[in-house]
Parts: structure tokens; C-alpha cells; sequence
């Protein structure tokens, strides 16, 4: 399984998001610090009721938790955009 692919099914399963979008961003970092062919930087837009009135520090600190085992070898930079349902957003700006 691709890593974009186990960081979906990881957010899937914690979250039960309304929306999700993970992108590959790692492409774009090629020949920098911490970049692996495989993929090793992220974004993550996800809209999900467990962030309702959550701090943002409170949501990255929920993914960061949920992510931790792919923090420690596989994910070198994650970008994230978290929503609860209820607050205005736009389409994934990743």
C-alpha cells in the first residue's frame, strides 16, 4: 500500500471525515531535506465533526496522535487543513 493510501485509511478510520483529500506533495521536494521517492510530504485537507469546537493546536495535535507511527519514519512534512462541518471552508486548496 502506498503511504498517501495508509494515510487515508488511517484518517478515514479516526476520523470518519465528510471530506478527505491527501496529496503527494513530495514531487515538488525532490533533492531537499527528507525527500524519499516513496513519498515523504504531505498535505491533508479533512472536514470531519470530531474538530467542533476544537482549537486548530487541538485538531493537528488529534492527526499528529493518529498519524504518530508514520510520523517517525515515513512522513517527513505534513501540511494540514482541518474543518469542522458546521465552519465555512472553500475546496481543498492542496
Amino acid at each position: 500500500m502506498r503511504r498517501v493510501e495508509r494515510i487515508e485509511q488511517i484518517l478515514r478510520q479516526a476520523f470518519t471525515p465528510e471530506q478527505l483529500k491527501v496529496t503527494d506533495d513530495s514531487a515538488s521536494h525532490a533533492g531537499h531535506g527528507g525527500f524519499d521517492p516513496q513519498g515523504s510530504h504531505f498535505s491533508v485537507f479533512l472536514v470531519s465533526r470530531i474538530f467542533a469546537g476544537k482549537s486548530k493546536i487541538a485538531r493537528h495535535r488529534l492527526v499528529y496522535d493518529a498519524l504518530a507511527s508514520m510520523l517517525a519514519h515515513d512522513i517527513h512534512a505534513l501540511v494540514l487543513d482541518l474543518h469542522a462541518p458546521d465552519e465555512p471552508y472553500g475546496s481543498p486548496q492542496l
